[in-house]
């Protein structure tokens, strides 16, 4: 699978959005491997709004870098709705902007389980309003998983710049 865009566009309307609000953000990502930021620093200009982005693949980075407990990363796992809230509170908290991303996940094609299969993902967004999560599940190889993840990581910044997150 050729690594193509599924939503067109999205980096730029997201740049754009938070240009005009005068926000800033700042991703961790686990599954992804920081395709996110990629998408959104693809974009000229991006330096107004993207402070920082963290790949934290392990475990132990997600509890040293974004503060993630390792008591609820022993009873939740690392992929879970209470995790994905650490990461982005994390993330925002440690570098200071207005958003905070965060996406963890399992991509595939091995380390699913019956509870949590392959494609299983949150996302979870932290801003001053509050933290919301989403919780998706991807079929698909694991560059699918990926790039549908980060269109709709991308989407979830819309909405919450827009207004639909409430």
């Amino acid at each position: 699978m050729v690594l193509e865009k599924i939503e067109k566009g999205l980096e730029e309307r997201v740049g754009s959005l938070l240009l005009q609000q005068a926000k800033k953000i700042a991703v961790a990502e686990s599954c992804t491997g920081g395709l996110v930021a990629h998408r959104i620093t693809n974009i000229p200009g991006a330096s107004g709004y993207f402070e920082a982005g963290l790949v934290t693949y392990s475990n132990k980075a997600k509890e040293h870098f974004l503060s993630v407990p390792e008591s609820l990363i022993a009873a939740k796992g690392a992929v879970s709705d209470e995790a994905a809230r650490f990461m982005a509170e994390g993330v925002r908290n440690a570098t200071g902007v207005d958003i905070g991303l965060a996406i963890t996940g399992i991509a595939g094609p091995g380390g699913g389980t019956e509870e949590k299969p392959v494609g299983t993902v949150y996302i979870a967004l932290a801003a001053p309003e509050g933290t919301f999560v989403r919780k998706f599940f991807f079929k698909g190889d694991r560059e699918g998983v990926k790039l549908h993840t980060s269109d709709k990581a991308l989407l979830f910044i819309l909405d919450h710049l827009e207004g639909r997150l409430k």
